[in-house]
């Protein structure tokens, strides 16, 4: 009986103690942006009482994204700052918050643990991965393109804006030879031209049920807005004016804007756009892009384009016509390939050859539907999809078609 009271009085003491024990200031650094996908350090530092404690710490950060680091025990001491770090990858794109950090404070004769929430949440940012972009900037545009994916025929001094006088090449033609400066600089001078700027691409992006599709973990809106940014930066590069229309379930609208800090404009406005389970009505969204974009420009839908979704595309994208060039980039799951690619040996495997042989074939003919009216269709895999939207926009701009 003396020993069980001795050891109840130690375990009442021990409790006093912990719960006389102050709470550690704790504080924490986190980027207020981070990248989709890119892992980052977010760094605790925790500051204790009077008194040394051991500590169990787990940060409250976004559920589902990956963690390395985490929980961490520590001992802290009186006058002293111990910092943790951790390795977070944001799975996700939009707004997200810290919570706080959860502690799990020991008593001194670690009888008892006592739980509390110590720190302020912290909201964060998650963008588009833009690294690509920053390591695009060091390269020239062309090279940029090429790297995007792109298959870029060369030509030579093939424009409609005047760019400089140079020497003549082996393989100008003689109207570009300028006569006046042949004669005073006694050679062949020739003139180069270059594409025109100035001018407008508006980007619309699907929004809607059918960009929900998932190709390895990615949905394909995901892909979609990533190769719209790409292709924005590249056209903002070369001059021209570039903006942003999300309908379908989000909606959003960005007027189109020159110069390479558009896109920073364009990042934040689409960073944490997702798309909804709602049908996108195609003809509404044309009315309102003609209702605010006068200006003649390229209008570039990227959208997963069904045979039942054809009537309405075709009588937005035959309104757009009026006064647009107009491109449809249809996304095509992956998936379908892979389906048709297999080897058959059993009745279900022929029956899913078949389905998806002939979702593929009405896909097809909707997509010459649009061609026989004179609408440019890309139907690619998102894999695919920044390097045929680059490569159509710089045709579109080569050939002179705005």
């Amino acid at each position: 009986q003396a020993a069980g009271a001795a050891l109840a009085l130690l375990a009442l003491v021990d409790v006093a103690l912990l719960w006389r024990m102050p709470v550690p200031d704790v504080s924490r650094r986190v980027p207020e942006a981070l990248a989709l996908g890119v892992e980052r350090e977010v760094r605790l530092e925790l500051e204790p009482g009077a008194r040394t404690v051991r500590v169990d710490v787990h940060d409250l950060h976004p559920g589902g994204w990956e963690v390395e680091g985490l929980p961490r025990r520590l001992l802290l001491r009186p006058g002293t700052v111990s910092g943790i770090g951790y390795r977070v990858r944001p799975d996700a794109r939009g707004r997200f918050a810290f919570d706080g950090v959860h502690l799990r404070l020991h008593s001194p004769l670690r009888l008892w643990h006592r739980r509390c929430l110590a720190g302020s949440a912290q909201p964060v940012r998650v963008f588009p991965d833009f690294a690509p972009l920053s390591k695009l900037a060091l390269v020239s545009a062309e090279r940029a393109s090429r790297m995007m994916g792109a298959h870029i025929r060369r030509r030579r001094g093939e424009g409609t804006d005047f760019h400089q006088m140079r020497e003549y090449r082996v393989g100008d033609s003689l109207r570009q030879i300028d006569w006046k400066a042949t004669s005073r600089a006694r050679k062949l001078i020739s003139r180069e031209y270059q594409d025109e700027q100035n001018q407008q691409l508006v980007l619309v992006l699907d929004t809607g049920r059918r960009m929900l599709a998932r190709d390895h973990g990615l949905a394909h809106f995901d892909h979609a807005l990533d190769a719209c940014l790409l292709v924005a930066w590249l056209a903002l590069r070369r001059g021209d004016a570039v903006g942003l229309l999300a309908t379908g379930g989000e909606r959003r609208w960005v007027p189109p804007r020159r110069g390479m800090a558009a896109i920073d404009e364009l990042l934040r406005a689409s960073y944490d756009l997702q798309p909804g389970p709602v049908a996108t009505d195609y003809l509404a969204a044309a009315t309102g892009l003609a209702l605010r974009q006068r200006r003649r420009g390229l209008l570039m839908l990227v959208t997963n384009l069904r045979d039942e979704d054809i009537e309405d595309v075709l009588a937005a994208v035959r309104m757009l016509q009026r006064r647009h060039l107009v491109v449809v980039a249809s996304l095509r799951e992956r998936v379908l390939d892979e389906v048709l690619g297999q080897d058959v040996s059993d009745l279900a495997g022929a029956v899913r050859a078949g389905a998806t042989a002939r979702y593929l074939a009405e896909r097809a003919a909707a997509h010459d539907t649009l061609r026989r009216h004179r609408v440019s269709v890309l139907d690619v895999t998102p894999e695919q999809l920044p390097g045929a939207l680059v490569e159509r926009y710089l045709a579109i701009k080569r050939e002179g078609l705005l």
